[in-house]
């Protein structure tokens, strides 16, 4: 195991910015706005954010309600006021978004950004693209932001809009590429103010591409943009694989119960694995895996030891009806933590509304809230003297809020029974609902715990009911409240080691001042298989690579997960 904390007089950050370009597959508006907002006020680094969004009109600071032609909710998409300059657009399936989080320059190299160049750039950038794709008559229509095809004829029409921030040298918000998107909707509303003009795609234009050729197309004009300028190194590339399709979803979140999805077999023909999940895998390119019989190698060994402190600890969890983590999801640590009297409570019941590949805890359908449940928690730190107690929840999406109320109520039982324990929370994304999470933020939780669990293209394997950008942007938000934050990534699952770096570059990114990384263990056929073991020297290396990056705390080894020794990690931040 090692764990890393920087050297005094360290640096924090790279003395050179990279250009991290991100595939991140559709994504709620609300979480990419949270994550760009990271990104802006704590990242040392450059950014480009490449994403669908499902159906959105956003209106700019200059924007008239009376160009938004429709009621949003009557047709099934969302609104949002937004700080970019603009009228109002549309964002949606078919239409690639990106969001450079970049340093500009200011005019002749110094001062105030230029805005109008760098407007002219983002341009520049997706009339590149568009030529590379087949589409040579694209260009600038004077007055109108944007990229237009034709734009010196009448039949001038709008391909991709433009709309940019730019606040203390650095910008936001960026540009909107149609590709195949519904055209329907534009005529929901007056496109960026303009009616006398009209709007096309891709796809109306006669160009059949992927929106993945797109991506790649961006990314490769980017890189030769922003990725070559002063100071900045290379360009780094992280895919991801998600759809975001219903089938997807656990069969709690799509409200329907349990059972195997209708039409499709359930099992693999040799009755060992879920078809589901090594789709998946296969989808992100992982083939196969360790078979569960087979020998597992020494360092993953863990010896029994239910020392007295161990079963003292068991007798309390059991007279107080408590359920810890440690047992529900198989934690190979259980007996060092508890026999050092440290342990993981599970609150908000012990049924989980999502079917994560990786975790052991019961899916079965949810049992209602046990208003005493705080109180029992609190029962127990106080019997067993605890300094630091970790609380962690299963998912609630069956909740309105997702569970937080639960974390806000145990926090204030523990510091009311036990006022010097410090309390770590451990708490799903809650759906990305930015009331739901102020609700637990408000409780000042000592450290504030999201688990990234993977890398982006391992993320619909391991978790299809969550996502990449929704946990980057609820740690950005428990960053941007105050608190200290912590996050875990497992591997073993097929991931690259220079993906696991990237992971841990874009917690950074978002201001994680902790992480765990260890080896993903299998818990049933059921499960996603051990692609391979990691060695321990591989664990120490990360270590230091995350140091070096600015994480405050990196806690790596092959038996590490995501409450090992938590109290020594906040202490080292």
């Amino acid at each position: 195991m090692v764990a890393l904390e920087p050297a005094p007089g360290a640096p924090q950050a790279p003395t050179q910015r990279t250009l991290r370009v991100r595939w991140l597959g559709r994504v709620a508006y609300r979480d990419a706005w949270a994550l760009q907002r990271g990104l802006f006020t704590t990242s040392p680094d450059d950014h480009l954010l490449l994403l669908e969004h499902p159906h959105v009109f956003t209106l700019g600071r200059s924007g008239s309600a009376d160009n938004l032609l429709v009621d949003a909710a009557t047709v099934g998409a969302e609104i949002h006021h937004v700080d970019r300059g603009g009228d109002v657009t549309y964002h949606g399936p078919g239409q690639l978004v990106g969001y450079p989080v970049l340093h500009v320059a200011g005019k002749r190299g110094g001062g105030m950004a230029d805005t109008v160049a760098y407007v002219h750039s983002v341009e520049q950038l997706i009339i590149d693209v568009l030529t590379d794709l087949g589409l040579p008559d694209a260009g600038r229509l004077e007055g109108q932001p944007g990229v237009w095809l034709d734009p010196d004829r009448p039949t001038a029409r709008k391909v991709a809009a433009v709309g940019v921030k730019l606040s203390r040298g650095r910008s936001m918000h960026g540009f909107a590429l149609n590709v195949n998107p519904d055209l329907d909707w534009f005529g929901r509303i007056v496109p960026c103010g303009i009616a006398d003009k009209s709007v096309t795609s891709l796809a109306a234009e006669g160009v059949d591409v992927e929106m993945r050729t797109v991506v790649d197309a961006v990314e490769q004009r980017a890189t030769a943009l922003w990725g070559d300028a002063d100071g900045v190194v290379a360009t780094e590339r992280a895919d991801v694989v998600w759809r975001n399709r219903e089938t997807d979803l656990a069969p709690f979140s799509r409200g329907a119960g349990p059972g195997a999805t209708p039409g499709r077999p359930s099992r693999s023909a040799d009755g060992t694995s879920s078809v589901r999940l090594l789709g998946r895998l296969a989808e992100a390119g992982v083939a196969d895996g360790i078979d569960i019989t087979e020998r597992k190698p020494e360092w993953m060994r863990v010896r029994l030891d239910t020392g007295p402190e161990y079963l003292r600890l068991k007798k309390v969890m059991r007279d107080l009806d408590l359920v810890t983590v440690c047992e529900e999801a198989g934690c190979p640590n259980i007996f060092d933590c508890w026999n050092d009297g440290t342990a993981t409570f599970m609150i908000n019941g012990e049924r989980c509304t999502r079917a994560c590949g990786f975790c052991l805890v019961d899916t079965r359908r949810p049992e209602p809230l046990d208003a005493a449940e705080p109180g029992r928690v609190a029962d127990a730190v106080d019997r067993m003297a605890l300094s630091y107690a970790v609380i962690t929840s299963v998912a609630r999406d069956d909740l309105a809020d997702g569970g937080a109320r639960g974390f806000a109520d145990t926090i204030a039982a523990v510091r009311a029974r036990r006022p010097d324990c410090r309390v770590e929370v451990l708490i799903p994304d809650c759906k990305g609902d930015p009331d739901a999470l102020e609700v637990i933020f408000a409780a000042r939780p000592d450290v504030l715990n999201h688990n990234i669990e993977t890398v982006p293209r391992l993320q619909r394997a391991a978790r299809p009911s969550a996502g990449y950008a929704r946990s980057l942007s609820v740690l950005a938000r428990a960053h941007d409240a105050g608190l200290t934050t912590k996050s875990s990534i497992i591997v073993g699952l097929g991931e690259t080691r220079d993906e696991v770096i990237a992971t841990m570059a874009d917690l950074r990114s978002v201001g994680v001042d902790i992480v765990t990384i260890g080896q993903y263990l299998r818990p049933t056929t059921n499960h996603l298989p051990v692609a391979r073991w990691v060695h321990p020297d591989e664990f120490a290396d990360l270590a230091e690579i995350g140091v070096a990056m600015g994480l405050g705390h990196v806690e790596s080894s092959p038996l590490t997960r995501s409450s090992y020794h938590a109290r020594q990690a906040a202490d080292g931040v």
